[in-house]
């Protein structure tokens, strides 16, 4: 993870803010990835991406894709 959030992070211009998720997958990984888009005071009105990254047997990025956008303080509602 630290291999493909060292690259993911130079494509975004953005440090990686945590890993939401890690799933192994046939030929690989696959992770879900928060990043700090905008930075705002309060921290909690932050805008945050979440990315979807697929990584090989060795860590190495392939593709990711950003799935959701939403404020740091927001919080996800079951349905």
């Amino acid at each position: 993870m630290r291999l493909a959030a060292g690259q993911l992070a130079e494509l975004l211009r953005s440090e990686p803010d945590s890993v939401s998720s890690v799933k192994a997958v046939d030929d690989g990984w696959t992770a879900d990835v928060e990043v700090v888009e905008i930075e705002r005071v309060p921290e909690t009105t932050s805008v945050m991406g979440s990315y979807r990254v697929q990584l090989d047997a060795a860590g190495n990025l392939l593709g990711y894709e950003r799935t959701r956008r939403y404020a740091r303080g927001q919080i996800d509602q079951r349905k």
